[in-house]
Order: structure tokens, then C-alpha cells, then sequence
């Protein structure tokens, strides 16, 4: 197989003779060559096979695609598109400017731009974007033979065989059955003597993202499509809903450890997208650690009797904003796996308060013989008071672990109710949050405990 930087070379010498002997690039390669050398990749999608362009574009980012149309020839541009699935075709156009896609719409095939049209018509982000029209319908009323001679005059336009789809005379959607149903069978079999009458949709209107859980409890390949009426639009395909679980995943990732998500790779994006991403949350999260130094600003009193709290302040807020990371990466992966709903909250904080005081003692227990074994062991002289000083870590412990503890596992079911995106409530966001709550927190202890001793 020639080298990436070979293929390059051959294009930009224009040996295109060479170049078609050399075709023998997979799907990796194209992906690999375009993501490396974007300004070659329109040049490069001219001399493949229409086919296989179709099924390298979709797996491209939004940039790269838009590169590659602009620079092909308007006639490879529409055969490229016309070639793509009416999901994938949707899913491009739909992230295009208007102006873009009222352009693109001219050079398509007469049915595909009215197949695409009535895509594009539903609202962003719904089930009937990711759909596609190409599936096998066949009647009650068939047999089992006429289902396989369908089969064989239109099972090459279908995305899929897996299952075929039953509908009565209105198009209404009556029961989905496996393919191997009909191959196990007496072929003079009528259609609804296999019929079970049990089968699963998905609304049209549906949010896409509701369609990863109801893949992954079903194990199904493909589920159909229909609107209020139950008429049959369309069909989901377990590929598209396998790229949307990855993007979705990848961006909640980035949104948990505190960064806007990034709309393309990390080794292609630009160095100014990739600083004004992470810039913002950073900010804010240093403004929100501003709000420690005014609380041990407030504190100055109690901290200038006692110079010893100081020395714990970092295990204090550290502590604390480990707990609440943990909770909220922990809560917020559980609601991305609809495992919990905001009914549940009631159940999670209860969960948590008591894994926060077990989790609180634990450390307060550490934190407390820290102290205990130092000053016995004269590795550091802790004064008179040692043992009141090491209660007040102890009970500071607890108090900021169990608060960490709920404020992270609260905040995204809060926010997701509020209609906000949960990875929002970030480890970084709750950590900050916990840091300048974990100050008041140990100081009031230690003003309980030390007063009329060192305070």
C-alpha cells in the first residue's frame, strides 16, 4: 500500500495515471490522508470511487466535509452527495449555514432534494434528522415468498435487512420482524402468521440522544421511525446512533474536566479554537477561587490567633473537592446512562449522605492521627492543644467530605431539571465551589472547638 505522503505527491504532480494504480486506500487511509493533508483531500475524493467517498465522508468532521464539497467540481460535488445516505446527507447539510445548503440543494437529484427537504424539516436535534427513508416495507397479506422476491427487487436501495417492517394500507406501522423469520419457514407462509405484534418506535419528534439508551436495552440493529399517527417515516441505524453516543460522550467528557467541547479532533484543531475553548471555563473557575482568599480575608481574625489552622487549609479544601468530584462525575455518567432521573434525587441524597459520612470519617480519622503521631513521635509540636486541633481537622473532615459529597451529586440532577446540561456542574465548577464552602466550614468548627483556648 503506498504512503500517505506518497498519494500526496502523486496528486499535487497531477500523475493521476500513477495514482489510480495506487488506489487501494481503505477507509482508514482516505481519513487518515484527509485529517493530515485537508487541502488535498478534494483532489484526492475526485479520483476514488464514488462509493467508497460516500462511506469515508461520513465518518469526517464538519470542517473537513465542508472543505471537500467547496473544492470539487459542482457535478463530482452533487455525485458525492446524491451518493451519501439521506441520514448522513441530513446530518451534513443540517450543520451548513442556509445559504450553503440552499446552494448545495441545487446540484442534487430531484428526489433526493425533496427526500432531503422533508428531513431537514424536522427540528434539530430530533430523531427525524437521523433517520433514513431506504427500509423494507411489506403487508400482512404477503407470504412469505413475496416477501423474499421484494426483498430481491429492493433489498439493494434498503440501508438494512436485519428487520423488515409491516404496515397496513394507511402506512401505519403494524409489527417489525427479524429477516431470519422468513428464511426458517415454508415460503407459502402468510406474513401475519409470524407476526408477534410486538415492536418498538421511535417518534420522529424525539430527542436523538433518547435513542442511545433505547438501542443499548434493546440490542436492535435498526428501529423504525414514526410520526403521531404511527405512520412509518423511517428507520434509526445502530451506526448513527453509535457516532452520536461517541460524540455526546466525548463532549461530556470535556465538559467534566472543565473545557467547552471541541468540535473536532484534538490533533487537527487549531491552536487559537483549542486556547478560546479552554480559556472561559478557566476564567470563571479563577474568579470562583477568588472567593477563598475573600473568605480566609474574612477569617484573618482567627487564623493570626491560631497560625496552626493554616497548616491544614490545603488538606481541608483539597478534601472537599475531591469528594464532590468524585460524586458529580459518578452521578453525572449515571444520567448520561439513564440510570438515574430527577425522581431519583430523593434516593441519591440519601445515597450520599451517608456514603459522605463514612467517606468524612474515614479521612477524619486520618487527619486526626496525623496529628496524634506527629506530635507523639515530636515531628512537629502542635502546642498545648494539640488534641483540640486535632479534632477540629477531624470534624472539618467530615463536615466538608459529607458537604462535597451532596453539593456533587445534587448539582447535575439540579441542572438537568433546570434544562442545563449537567456536564456543566464539572469537577473543576464543584471542586471551586466546595473550596470556598470547605473555609467557612472548617473555621466554624474550629471557633466551636478552640474557643477560649487558642481562639
Amino acid at each position: 500500500m503506498p504512503n500517505l505522503n506518497d498519494i500526496k505527491n502523486l496528486l499535487q504532480n497531477n500523475r493521476i495515471t500513477e495514482f489510480v494504480k495506487l488506489n487501494k486506500l481503505s477507509s482508514r487511509d482516505i481519513i487518515e490522508f484527509t485529517n493530515r493533508y485537508t487541502n488535498w483531500a478534494g483532489k484526492l475524493f475526485q479520483h476514488i470511487d464514488i462509493k467508497h467517498a460516500a462511506r469515508v465522508f461520513k465518518f469526517l468532521r464538519k470542517k473537513k466535509q465542508e472543505i471537500i464539497i467547496k473544492s470539487l467540481p459542482d457535478e463530482k460535488a452533487a455525485e458525492l452527495l446524491n451518493a451519501l445516505q439521506p441520514d448522513d446527507r441530513t446530518a451534513f447539510l443540517g450543520l451548513l449555514p442556509g445559504n450553503a445548503v440552499k446552494e448545495l440543494l441545487k446540484i442534487l437529484a430531484p428526489e433526493t432534494r425533496a427526500e432531503t427537504l422533508k428531513l431537514l424539516g424536522y427540528p434539530e436535534g430530533s430523531v427525524g434528522r437521523l433517520m433514513t427513508p431506504d427500509y423494507c416495507s411489506i403487508k400482512s397479506t404477503d407470504t412469505v415468498q413475496q416477501v423474499l422476491d421484494v426483498i430481491r427487487q429492493r433489498g439493494q436501495a434498503a440501508e438494512t435487512l436485519n428487520f423488515l417492517f409491516v404496515v397496513d394500507d394507511n402506512g401505519v406501522l403494524i409489527d417489525d420482524i427479524n429477516i431470519k423469520e422468513f428464511l426458517v419457514v415454508d415460503p407459502s407462509t402468510p406474513v401475519e402468521k409470524i407476526m408477534d405484534h410486538q415492536f418498538i418506535v421511535l417518534n420522529a419528534t424525539d430527542a436523538q440522544t433518547e435513542t442511545i439508551a433505547t438501542f443499548k436495552n434493546n440490542s436492535r440493529f435498526a428501529l423504525p421511525v414514526v410520526n403521531e399517527a404511527g405512520v412509518l417515516l423511517g428507520i434509526v441505524t445502530s451506526d448513527d446512533v453509535l457516532r452520536l453516543a461517541e460524540k455526546e460522550n466525548t463532549r461530556e467528557i470535556q465538559r467534566i474536566g472543565g473545557s467547552e467541547a471541541l468540535e473536532e479532533p484534538y490533533t487537527t484543531i487549531s491552536f487559537g479554537h483549542l486556547v478560546k475553548k479552554r480559556a472561559g471555563w478557566l476564567v470563571i473557575l479563577f474568579l470562583g477561587e477568588m472567593l477563598t482568599a475573600t473568605a480566609m480575608g474574612f477569617f484573618e481574625g482567627e487564623i493570626s490567633k491560631a497560625v496552626v489552622l493554616a497548616l491544614f487549609i490545603p488538606l481541608i479544601i483539597s478534601s472537599g473537592g475531591n469528594s464532590g468530584s468524585q460524586a458529580s462525575s459518578i452521578i453525572i455518567r449515571a444520567m448520561a446512562l439513564g440510570e438515574i432521573k430527577f425522581r431519583d434525587w430523593l434516593y441519591v441524597m440519601r445515597k450520599e449522605i451517608f456514603s459522605g459520612l463514612v467517606l468524612g470519617s474515614i479521612l477524619g480519622f486520618v487527619g486526626f492521627m496525623r496529628i496524634f503521631l506527629w506530635q507523639h513521635f515530636r515531628l512537629y509540636n502542635y502546642g498545648q492543644h494539640w488534641m483540640l486541633v486535632g479534632f477540629t481537622v477531624g470534624f472539618s473532615l467530615l463536615g466538608v467530605v459529607l458537604w462535597g459529597t451532596i453539593s456533587g451529586s445534587m448539582l447535575p440532577i439540579l441542572l438537568k431539571k433546570l434544562g442545563a446540561d449537567p456536564a456543566a456542574s464539572s469537577a473543576p465548577f464543584v471542586a471551586t465551589l466546595v473550596d470556598v464552602t470547605g473555609l467557612v466550614i472548617y473555621f466554624s468548627v474550629a471557633f466551636l472547638i478552640l474557643k477560649g483556648t487558642l481562639l
